[in-house]
């Protein structure tokens, strides 16, 4: 098992926490005016980068989302920051 630090709550098991998707991935404009076309390669189009990366997760126990800056081939969590000020 790997610790993972919530900004809120502390190091804590990393089966609390949820992915939920790359940071700074850009919504396409709401429907009408975005095509069907754009919109799937907004939701299952994913950059799956080698390497240090930015994500966005939620800890399930306190339920905040914060970003966390990780690395994909060693899994060494550099730091995770909140979303929203406390």
């Amino acid at each position: 098992m790997q610790l993972f630090s919530c900004p809120f709550c502390g190091p804590r098991d990393e089966t609390e926490f949820t992915f939920g998707g790359e940071a700074g991935k850009i919504r396409p404009e709401p429907a009408p005016e975005v095509s069907a076309e754009d919109w799937s390669k907004y939701l299952h189009r994913v950059g799956n980068p080698r390497g240090a990366t930015s994500e966005i997760w939620v800890h399930q126990t306190c339920g905040e989302y914060f970003l966390m800056e990780r690395d994909t081939v060693s899994h060494v969590v550099s730091t995770t920051n909140a979303l929203r000020k406390s």
